[in-house]
C-alpha cells in the first residue's frame, strides 16, 4: 500500500499539479525497498505487541485452561517450569502480524502473493490440526502425520509445476543451483515447457525443500522460543539473499542469480522478523504462547518458498543447519529403532529422546542452555550461508 503512495507525486507532476507533486515529494521514500523493509519489521513487531495479550487471552478461553501439551513435557524431564495451561496456536499472531504488514509495505508481484497465500495455506492447515487437539483435549486427535504430508506435497507439488509452467519462472525450475557454484551444475530448456532431467530433479528439489522445511521447524518446536528464534536467524540470511537477488548489479558482482521482483521478497523476511521478535516476547521462557503447527508449518513451508523463488533451496538446508539436524535425529532415531527390532526383535536408540533438543535435556541440560547454544549453532550455520556468496 505504501509503495502506491510513491506514485502520487510524480502523477501529479504529469497531470499539471507540480506544486503538490513537490509538496508531496517526500512520499518517494516509500520507493526504497529498504525503508519498507524497515517499515515491514517495525509494524510486525508492534502488531505481535499489541495484538499479543489478547490473542493469548483468547487461545486460553478457547482451550478452556486445561490443555497440557504433553510434547513439550519432555517426557518428564524436571526443568521446574510446568508448560500446563500455555495455549498453543500462537502461529495466528505470527502470521497475521506478517500478513498485514506485508499488506502495508510490500509492492505486489507474483512472489509475494505465492508466499504469502502459501504461508497461509499452511497456517490454515496446522491451525485444524492444533484446535483438533485443543477442543478434543486429545494429543491423538487432530491430523495424522500422513494426512498433514500429504497436504503438504499437494501444495509444494503445485508450487512447483506452477513455476514450471510458466515462462518467467520456469527457469527455477529447470536450473538446479548449488552454494559455492557460479553456474548451474544441472540445466535444461528454460524457452519451453518440456521434460527433461533437470526439470524432474528441479521439481523434486522444489517439493523437497518446501515439505523438508515446513517439517524440520515443526519438530524443532518443542522447547521456549526454539523454533522461533532459530527462524529468526534464518530469516536475517534470507533477508540479504532476497535483496541481493532482486537487484541487478549486485546479483551479477556476486554470482547470484538475479529474478525479478525478488527485492519484495526481502519486504516479507523482515516482516518476519518483527513478528518473530514480537512473538519471542511472549514465548521465551517460560513462555505464554507457544506456536504449535499452525505457526511452525507455516514459518517453515514459506522459507522454503522464498528459497525456491531466489533459486537458493539448498543454502537454506545450510542456513538451517539447526532445523535439518533435528529433522535427522527424528529420522535415525525411528529408522534405527525399527531396524533393530526387524533384526534382534527388541528396538534400540541412538538418542536419548528425539528430536534432538529432547536428547540433550535428558543428559542434564536446562532448557534455556539448549535454546541458547541451538542460537549459536544457528548463528554459525548462518555465517556459513552467507559465506556462500563469496566463495562461488
Amino acid at each position: 500500500m505504501f509503495y502506491y503512495l510513491s506514485q502520487l507525486p510524480e502523477w501529479l507532476m504529469h497531470n499539471g499539479h507540480s506544486q503538490w507533486g513537490d509538496w508531496l515529494s517526500p512520499l518517494n521514500v516509500f520507493q526504497y525497498s529498504t525503508f519498507r523493509s524497515a517499515g515491514a519489521a517495525v509494524t510486525a513487531l508492534l502488531l505481535c505487541w499489541w495484538l499479543g495479550p489478547r490473542v493469548i487471552r483468547w487461545l486460553q478461553y478457547l482451550a478452556n485452561q486445561e490443555y497440557e501439551d504433553m510434547a513439550r513435557e519432555g517426557g518428564g524431564m524436571p526443568d521446574g517450569v510446568s508448560k500446563k495451561n500455555v495455549p498453543t496456536m500462537g502461529g495466528l499472531l505470527i502470521v497475521a502480524s506478517i500478513d498485514l504488514s506485508a499488506l502495508m509495505w510490500a509492492q505486489w508481484n507474483p512472489l509475494v502473493t505465492l508466499t504469502l497465500l502459501s504461508m497461509l495455506a499452511l497456517c490454515l492447515l496446522g491451525f485444524y490440526d492444533d484446535y483438533s487437539k485443543v477442543t478434543q483435549q486429545s494429543r491423538e486427535a487432530g491430523l495424522s502425520e500422513g494426512v498433514k504430508l500429504v497436504g503438504q506435497v499437494f501444495l509444494a507439488a503445485f508450487i512447483a509445476v506452477y513455476l514450471w509452467r510458466l515462462d518467467d519462472t520456469r527457469e527455477l525450475i529447470t536450473a538446479v543451483m548449488v552454494p559455492f557454484f557460479k553456474d548451474p551444475v544441472l540445466e535444461g530448456p528454460s524457452h519451453t515447457m518440456v521434460w527433461s532431467v533437470a526439470a524432474v530433479v528441479g521439481l523434486f528439489i522444489t517439493v523437497s525443500a518446501i515439505v523438508g522445511s515446513s517439517n524440520a521447524v515443526n519438530l524443532t518446536d518443542g522447547l521456549d522460543g526454539l523454533a522461533i528464534g532459530c527462524t529468526l536467524i534464518i530469516s536475517f540470511v534470507f533477508y540479504i539473499f532476497t535483496y541481493i537477488a532482486g537487484n541487478v548489479e549486485i546479483a551479477r558482482e556476486l554470482y547470484v542469480p538475479h529474478v525479478r521482483g525478488a527485492v519484495e521478497l526481502s519486504v516479507i523476511c523482515a516482516a518476519m522478523i518483527g513478528a518473530g521478535l514480537g512473538f519471542l516476547w511472549f514465548n521465551c521462557h517460560p513462555a505464554k504462547v507457544f506456536m504449535g503447527d499452525t505457526g511452525s508449518l507455516a514459518l517453515g513451508g514459506s522459507l522454503g518458498i522464498m528459497a525456491v523463488l531466489i533459486h537458493q533451496p539448498f543454502v537454506l538446508v545450510i542456513a538451517g543447519g539447526v532445523f535439518v539436524l533435528e529433522a535427522l535425529s527424528v529420522m535415525l532415531q525411528r529408522g534405527w529403532f525399527k531396524w533393530t527390532r526387524l533384526r534382534t526383535g527388541e528396538g534400540h536408540r541412538i538418542f536419548l529422546m528425539a528430536p534432538l533438543h529432547h536428547h540433550f535435556q535428558k543428559k542434564g541440560w536446562h532448557e534455556n542452555q539448549v535454546v541458547m547454544r541451538f542460537y549459536i549453532l544457528g548463528i554459525l550455520f548462518a555465517v556459513l550461508a552467507l559465506a556462500t556468496l563469496k566463495l562461488r
